[in-house]
């Protein structure tokens, strides 16, 4: 059958993509509902999508099959501290192979590559000035800038640290204030027992 409009072949699926469709990356063409994570299935673009050769995955699924292994990296949502990935489909390489994040010379690519940023206090990852809030004295990504036990986003206002890690005041309170009968029961009376 000819190729009546053109067009290049999908670097997932193996058809035609016309360009009102077409998602270009690493000199490959996709269709948009096609330029998925190889692991996770989530849709990418520019700036989620990490390569391996001719594979393209999240961020997330590329950091657990070729980032650094051990305690605290891939400590994400529904991540365990020791979790690799295995429970989503990769399998742990005995061997380092050589690997690339992606071919876009964006300058936040070029700093990371030769180390250029401080890492997030949460998730590990670096932290470059347009998405770093400072608390407690160290970075963190504005997304990453959450309260350790309920998630709740935090300002420096609202913050309160423990041992490294940060707190809404709520739950600092509740984990780390004083106990005992009397303590929190509104209004800021103390009931005193007999």
């Amino acid at each position: 059958m000819p190729n009546w409009g053109g067009g290049n072949k999908c670097g997932a699926c193996g058809r035609t993509v016309y360009h009102a469709e077409e998602v270009q990356c690493d000199g490959r063409s996709f269709h948009r509902c096609c330029f998925l994570c190889m692991v996770c299935r989530k849709n990418l673009d520019s700036t989620t999508v990490a390569i391996h050769d001719a594979e393209v995955y999240c961020k997330s699924c590329y950091g657990k099959k070729y980032g650094p292994k051990g305690y605290g990296y891939g400590q994400g949502a529904g991540t365990l501290n020791m979790d690799r990935g295995e429970r989503l489909g990769i399998k742990p390489e005995s061997t380092p192979s050589p690997h690339r994040p992606t071919t876009n010379p964006n300058p936040s690519k070029f700093a990371q590559k030769f180390g250029g940023a401080e890492k997030c206090s949460r998730c590990g990852d670096s932290v470059y000035a347009a998405e770093k809030v400072i608390g407690a004295g160290k970075p963190w990504h504005k997304n990453c800038f959450r309260c350790a036990k309920c998630g709740k986003s935090l300002e420096s206002t609202t913050l309160t640290e423990k041992e490294g890690e940060i707190y809404c005041k709520g739950c600092y309170a509740k984990n780390f204030g004083p106990k005992g009968f009397g303590y929190g029961q509104g209004a800021g009376a103390l009931v005193h027992a007999q």
